[in-house]
C-alpha cells in the first residue's frame, strides 16, 4: 500500500456531501428523488384569548 486513505473528519466529509450535492442541484439532476421546493414557514401561534375579565374579576 503506497498509498494510504487519509482519515477524514465529520467536518470534511460534510462538506465533501455539501458541495456534491450542490453540483447535482446546479446541473439538474438529483439521484435520491425529485428536488423539493418547500414553502417559507409561517408562525404556527394561534392568538392567545383575552383574559382580561378574569384578571380584574369582572
Amino acid at each position: 500500500m503506497a498509498e494510504e486513505k487519509k482519515k477524514l473528519t465529520f467536518q470534511e466529509i460534510a462538506k465533501q456531501r455539501l458541495a456534491e450535492k450542490k453540483a447535482q442541484q446546479a446541473g439538474g439532476t438529483f439521484s435520491k428523488g425529485p428536488v423539493k421546493s418547500t414553502k417559507q414557514l409561517k408562525n404556527q401561534q394561534t392568538k392567545k384569548a383575552n383574559n382580561q375579565a378574569r384578571r380584574t374579576g369582572v
